[in-house]
């Protein structure tokens, strides 16, 4: 065993340790779809300045979003319900009085000067009101607001002994005016009354700070920023500093209902889709086994070791487990397995190229090898978790949190434990000598077929082009003709609560209302007589049928609430989804240019789109909903189609550097038909788990699990068929030169500095 195999081995398991011990010491948090949590019903009312419409109710739940994040409460769901209600759902919340108070706060804060008492008209702002102290204090009008606040943060000052404050920062008009309203109170004498400044809360003097003596008249405060003090605890600064940064609700709220409620996705449900995951990834893992033999053996405990190191950072993260968040799971199994695939591809290719090269040498050309293509994939897909998560939110921010850690899980599980393990395999004598064991020495079944027919695929890359553009036309037919059917969650609905004089389980209740013709209605349950019913279009003769369904189980069923509800999904979420979209394709785009070429970037984005259209086209055909759970499966088939592009671009740049001479449309064909065992073998991975998700899964999971299956196949098909067809037309057109060929280090260089190039090596570096 060499010295960088045992430090390998070293730390993975260091981290396997930690994760095994995070598991068995810490629970998850589940969100309201998997375990049930908080669900809150606020009315908005009409204020002095404002109505409680439909534009108010939208603008006030948008700040309401905002306040959760801040809470840390991952994938929330917010619902207008009618025209001045709001419904929340808090998923794992351990203190709903905590965020009931702030959510619930209007957080209207302004600056105002401090007048000598008596001297106010109480007319234009003016007003009295207490202290810190309990002292009255007569204030002039106010002169900055809490709109001018750039930023809010809670700080502990330990060297002041000055304890738990907030740090306010003005944007820059706002700054002017902080430094004309302290300029003013300077001008007073200090411990005059009229020196301080008063930070007023919702009708409460939080803080009324005297001018420091420091500051001279008609000068002020200059640097824009500002603490709010007040003896307050590390809870109460936290809560102030996210309630200003949040920003104040249009209009007033108050909290109607609160109650605890449980999963929308029942027990059943959950356990059908664990099994379904289990036995996906141990069909997984016996195809790796039986394609790669000892080294496919070892791949798979690599990658029980990945779903045991990403559970692990999940967990310690404090990340809520959604069903939208672990589409992101799901892709990061495919990228680990796509990982062992490349490299044990190129592993075979060395071993076969040159058969005087031993069994270890072959092995870990194949990890050098492979690396530019798995860097490159898993940093496009990186980018886009990273975007998705700062731009996004709601759903759309849990995909790329639990999405980038299962990249980060996958790459350490693929490049350093399944490294590990099989070069401490391939120093073993009897594994070597056995070339049907490890699973290297033979090049594969895929591999022998293409070499003994050599096709030409791209002799007319148009053809490609005008089958890729037939199946769009057809999909933007089928979006045309039969419509998008949006989901409740884009849409709106129905929501309809009904008390019954029977108990009745959740999961009872789901099977009666779908059995009635109500597959697609969400259920929830706050104990077992009272039930929430949640469906799109349902008009009077349908609600009268689904409450005689119901009836039938849970005897005397009593019709408690019945309301038009607003998309969960707001406007500004859907804006946000798609600003977060469209700049992750532009910095992907922007980066492979970089990487590859920018033939290869625009070529691989429109292979992105293609597979887009084709899988909303297919799901408008089929009638299926898009709802949040399909938009979290488009997320996962673009990653999963920009990762196809970036291991075939990558073989191509790699060919065509080697040999500058030879046509493009000849590298290509070279280039496709040695990843084609790769693109076989990962997609088959992948389709283990979720046939298995599709057909085991039950009805919460059927449709996610179709969205991934046929935007697979589509990217799997674009990636060779549209993609290189269209990369190859564009490098027609461009004048650029071949990709230059990287130079070997020259001999006789002192050992660390650079080292001699393997005559086998393909040219490929990193």
């Amino acid at each position: 065993m060499t010295r960088a195999t045992t430090v390998r081995a070293v730390l993975a398991a260091a981290v396997l340790l930690v994760s095994v011990f995070i598991t068995l010491t810490m629970s998850p948090r589940l969100g309201l779809d998997l375990q049930g949590g908080t669900r809150m019903v606020l009315q908005a009312k009409d204020s002095g300045t404002a109505k409680a419409d439909r534009e108010s109710t939208d603008r006030t739940m948008e700040v309401l979003r905002q306040r959760i994040d801040s809470l840390g409460v991952s994938e929330p769901v917010l619902t207008r319900s009618g025209e001045d209600r709001i419904i929340v759902e808090l998923p794992d919340v351990q203190d709903p009085r905590q965020a009931a108070e702030v959510i619930g706060r209007t957080a209207q804060l302004g600056f105002h000067p401090v007048q000598e008492p008596g001297t106010g008209t109480g007319t234009d702002g003016d007003r009295t009101l207490p202290d810190e102290q309990g002292t009255p204090l007569a204030l002039g009008p106010e002169r900055l607001s809490g709109a001018g606040v750039k930023d809010a943060t809670a700080q502990f000052d330990a060297q002041q002994g000055a304890g738990w404050s907030v740090a306010l920062d003005f944007h820059k008009d706002a700054g002017a005016e902080w430094k004309r309203l302290t300029a003013d109170a300077a001008c007073h004498p200090a411990g005059d009354q009229k020196r301080r400044v008063a930070i007023v809360l919702d009708d409460k003097v939080i803080s009324s700070p005297q001018v420091d003596p420091s500051v001279g008249c008609e000068i002020g405060l200059p640097s824009g920023s500002t603490q709010i003090t007040g003896s307050f605890s590390a809870d109460e600064a936290r809560d102030l500093a996210l309630l200003i940064k949040g920003g104040a609700l249009p209009v007033p709220v108050e909290i109607v209902e609160q109650r605890t409620v449980g999963p929308t996705l029942g027990a059943a449900a959950i356990d059908a889709s664990a099994r379904a995951a289990l036995i996906g990834a141990a069909a997984t893992a016996l195809f790796i086994t039986f394609v790669y033999r000892l080294f496919g053996a070892l791949a798979a405990l690599a990658l029980a070791a990945y779903g045991l190191i990403s559970y692990a950072a999940l967990v310690a993260l404090g990340v809520t487990l959604t069903l939208p968040g672990l589409a992101g799971f799901v892709l990061a199994i495919g990228m680990a397995v796509d990982a062992n695939v490349l490299v044990f591809e190129r592993a075979r290719e060395e071993y076969a190229g040159r058969r005087s090269r031993s069994l270890r040498s072959s092995l870990t050309a194949g990890f050098r090898n492979a690396w530019s293509a798995v860097a490159d994939s898993n940093v496009t897909t990186l980018i886009a978790a990273a975007l998705l998560f700062f731009l996004g939110s709601g759903p759309v921010k849990g995909f790329g949190v639990t999405l980038a850690i299962g990249v980060l899980a996958s790459m350490f599980s693929a490049l350093v434990i399944a490294r590990a393990l099989t070069e401490f395999a391939a120093g073993s004598r009897f594994v070597s000598d056995y070339r049907g064991i490890n699973g290297i020495a033979r090049p594969g079944r895929v591999r022998t077929w293409l070499n003994a027919r050599d096709p030409q695929l791209f002799r007319a890359p148009r053809r490609w082009l005008g089958v890729s553009a037939a199946l769009v036309l057809v999909a933007v037919t089928g979006i045309l003709v039969r419509g998008v059917d949006l989901g409740v969650e884009f849409t709106g609905g129905r929501l309809v609560e009904y008390s019954t004089s029977r108990p009745v389980d959740v999961e009872t209740a789901r099977d009666t209302i779908a059995a009635a013709g109500f597959e697609g209605a969400e259920v929830t349950t706050a104990d077992d007589y009272d039930l929430s019913v949640r469906t799109g279009k349902l008009d009077n003769a349908g609600e009268h049928t689904l409450r005689t369904a119901l009836a039938e189980v849970g005897g005397e069923t009593t019709k408690v609430r019945d309301e038009l509800i607003g998309p969960s999904l707001g406007d500004e979420l859907r804006r946000n989804a798609l600003i977060a979209l469209g700049v992750a394709v532009f910095v992907q785009l922007a980066y492979l240019a970089v990487r590859f070429r920018w033939t290869f970037a625009v070529a691989s984005v429109g292979a992105l789109v293609h597979d887009v259209v084709i899988l909303v086209g297919a799901f408008a055909w089929l009638g299926r909903p898009v709802d949040g759970i399909f938009l979290a499966a488009l997320l996962t088939v673009i990653g999963y189609s920009v990762n196809d592009s970036v291991v075939v671009f990558d073989r191509v740049r790699e060919l065509w550097a080697k040999n500058r001479r030879t046509p493009i449309a000849e590298v290509a064909n070279r280039a496709v038909l040695q990843t084609v065992p790769r693109t076989v073998n990962t997609g088959m991975g992948a389709l283990f788990i979720l046939a298995a998700l599709a057909v085991l899964g039950g009805d919460s999971l059927a449709d996610f699990a179709l969205a991934l299956l046929i935007g697979i196949c589509v990217g799997t098909y674009s990636s060779v068929m549209t993609a290189v067809p269209g990369a190859l037309l564009l490098e027609r057109s461009s004048k650029a030169p071949p990709p230059a060929r990287k130079r070997a280090p020259k001999r006789g260089v002192p050992a660390g500095r650079a080292r001699r190039r393997d005559p086998s090596d393909n040219g490929a570096r990193v």
